[in-house]
């Protein structure tokens, strides 16, 4: 599996902000606990649902986001 792929956005779930693998935990959820310096291993232990591949897949995505040009009027 593609990493990106287990990247989810559904308009009608979390207000359409991406999520991991259709759950209800958005990507900046997870950013937010990883940049506030809490560790991987604690993140995977605080949500058994979630893989590590999943966090990975919420780095990528957010490398990609913020390296994707915007146009501006």
């Amino acid at each position: 599996m593609n990493l990106l792929e287990r990247i989810t956005v559904n308009p009608a779930q979390c207000g359409g902000r991406p999520c991991i693998r259709g759950m209800r935990l958005r990507v900046s959820d997870v950013l937010d606990l990883l940049g506030a310096g809490v560790s991987i291993e604690d993140v995977l232990a605080d949500y058994p649902d979630l893989e590590r591949e999943d966090i990975q897949a919420a780095l990528l995505w957010a490398a990609r986001y913020i390296n994707h040009p915007r146009l501006s009027a």
